[in-house]
């Protein structure tokens, strides 16, 4: 279990900064990358650790990441395994951080580095974690737009927890909330979500997302859906209870069916071969049913994944340069 240090006792020492940033197929923004970033902290007075976690790159990534090492002793890199996922690529960044501030960022340039002053500014003003929320993306479509906005309400009125919408992985945690959130292990991470529940102070930081400097996005359609029901799931058991709700409704209904049956065929004997009626009663029910099964199996997939308690992710790789 890990021990949380108070803020007051970080004060005294030499600040550090540190960077995490996941890279997944990013050969062709990661030189763009360091050179802004790069420039962007030489202007401020903190110590800097730049970390990158290469999560199973199949293009030159990881051979850009060693050239980087080996030129500045203040960049390292962890090369999973394998791919694990954006959320886990980014807490294999967390848990090795050492920065009184960890700033958390992705690779493509969307999230502009020359937003780091102001989070900074925003942290030395004494809030613990900085969020930033992307008011727009200039190279995003309408419905994209759409979909995200209608995400973010369906979460908040699933969950406890408040989501900020357009919130992203782009933030800076003080190193009490880093260490408060290394305690979270599960397996199916939503950090927007962890990072919501530690309760410590918190600013928000509006941005414009500009486009990404080269290459194309590696979030899928498929990915974004299964990273979307992790949210959900995460941090809601309504949509069970949802399931108990709509059986509820549908078992009342078919008792009128039934009252409506016995007096068709005792009162009035207008009575009908009803095989088209039975026929859409079963389908309809057995939809029903097996949309509570499935949802239900969701969580019993997450608990059984959980009880294995593997380890979130394997560093094949750690790259550093200790000049």
């Amino acid at each position: 279990m890990i021990t949380l240090m108070p803020k007051e006792a970080y004060r005294n020492k030499v600040k550090k900064l540190s960077l995490v940033v996941p890279v997944f197929n990013e050969q062709d923004n990661l030189h763009e990358f360091y050179k802004r970033t790069s420039k962007v902290c030489a202007n401020e007075p903190y110590e800097l650790q730049m970390i990158f976690v290469d999560d199973g790159s199949s293009d030159n990534s990881r051979l850009l990441l060693r050239e980087l090492c080996e030129q500045d002793s203040r960049v390292e890199a962890y090369f999973l395994s394998r791919n694990y996922g954006h959320q886990l690529a980014l807490t294999c960044g967390l848990d090795h951080a050492q920065g009184d501030a960890v700033i958390t960022m992705d690779g493509d340039l969307q999230h502009p580095p020359e937003l780091i002053p102001e989070l900074l500014r925003l942290w030395e003003a004494g809030n613990e974690i900085v969020q930033t929320k992307r008011m727009a993306t200039e190279d995003a479509g309408y419905a994209k737009n759409l979909t995200s906005s209608c995400y973010y309400r369906l979460i908040n009125a699933l969950s406890n927890v408040e989501i900020t919408p357009g919130g992203s992985d782009f933030r800076l945690m003080d190193r009490v909330a880093v260490d408060a959130l290394k305690q979270y292990r599960e397996k199916a991470r939503f950090i927007r979500g962890l990072v919501k529940t530690l309760g410590f102070r918190e600013s928000t930081l509006e941005f414009v997302a500009p486009p990404r400097f080269a290459g194309t996005s590696k979030f899928s359609l498929k990915k974004m859906l299964h990273f979307a029901f992790d949210g959900i799931t995460s941090f809601s058991n309504l949509p069970l209870r949802w399931a108990f709700y709509v059986g509820i409704f549908f078992g009342f209904a078919s008792l009128f069916l039934l009252l409506h049956i016995l007096y068709v065929t005792y009162i009035t004997g207008d009575i009908v071969p009803g095989w088209p009626t039975t026929m859409c009663c079963m389908l309809f029910l057995g939809g029903i049913q097996l949309i509570g099964i499935g949802i239900l199996g969701e969580y019993i997939g997450r608990i059984f994944t959980e009880v294995k308690n593997r380890p979130l992710y394997i560093v094949s790789r750690h790259i550093k340069n200790a000049k």
